[in-house]
């Protein structure tokens, strides 16, 4: 299976145009990329772009902060789902979680994956503002809510996915849930270094770069 199949080709930026959604969407095809990853508004057009291709599209929720209501994220969701999304990147609320409230964390998260049936769900936990034990926390809960992926980092906290985070989340799930390795992979030495640890996914902006070896 080739690196390719491993990346979500991602742009989140929030001066994204039209144009460079669609070029994204073009790179992703060319490169046969496991997936685009962009914002809930630009669903419709990358949906359209990516027609008649194996290309997934992957939405982000309650993105960058995790910090809105769970309603609102949940509503978000189903406009993503219904707009064409194959899969769901949500924040978690990271307040919550180092307030220790775990019930709300762990609610807010079974009631999104609830909406999304069999729709992949990844959350996202900014691995940047956590201990490690709050990490091994929120992979437990993350898991108790059967979602299926956790995801180290939107890429706009002050630091991405590591290796010392990597190792953790991989020893914390094992095999249960699988982990998305985002925030900061400029090249390929890092992203085969990520999926040696146990990354299943790997969410970049370069992955031409890391495909190609430039």
């Amino acid at each position: 299976m080739g690196l390719e199949t491993y990346i979500d080709h991602t742009l989140l930026n929030p001066t994204a145009t039209d144009h460079a959604i669609i070029n994204l969407c073009a790179e992703a095809k060319k490169y046969q990329f496991y997936g685009v990853c962009v914002n809930g508004c630009h669903i419709p057009l990358a949906k359209r772009e990516l027609k008649g291709s194996p290309v997934h599209l992957v939405a982000v929720i309650g993105f960058p902060l995790g910090a809105m209501s769970t309603a609102s994220k949940v509503g978000e969701a189903e406009d993503c789902i219904a707009n064409g999304a194959d899969e769901i990147d949500m924040v978690l609320n990271v307040g919550w979680l180092k307030s220790k409230e775990f019930d709300l964390v762990l609610e807010e998260i079974k009631k999104i994956k609830q909406v999304l049936g069999n729709t992949i769900l990844k959350v996202i936990i900014e691995t940047c503002y956590l201990t490690d034990e709050e990490k091994i926390k929120a992979c437990k809960l993350i898991e108790l809510a059967k979602a299926d992926y956790v995801k180290t980092s939107t890429g706009f906290g002050p630091e991405g996915a590591t290796i010392k985070d990597i190792s953790l989340l991989k020893k914390t799930v094992g095999n249960n849930i699988k982990i998305k390795a985002s925030g900061g992979i400029k090249n390929r030495e890092m992203a085969l270094k990520y999926i040696e640890l146990g990354a299943d996914r790997i969410g970049t902006s370069s992955g031409i770069n890391i495909v190609t070896g430039t």
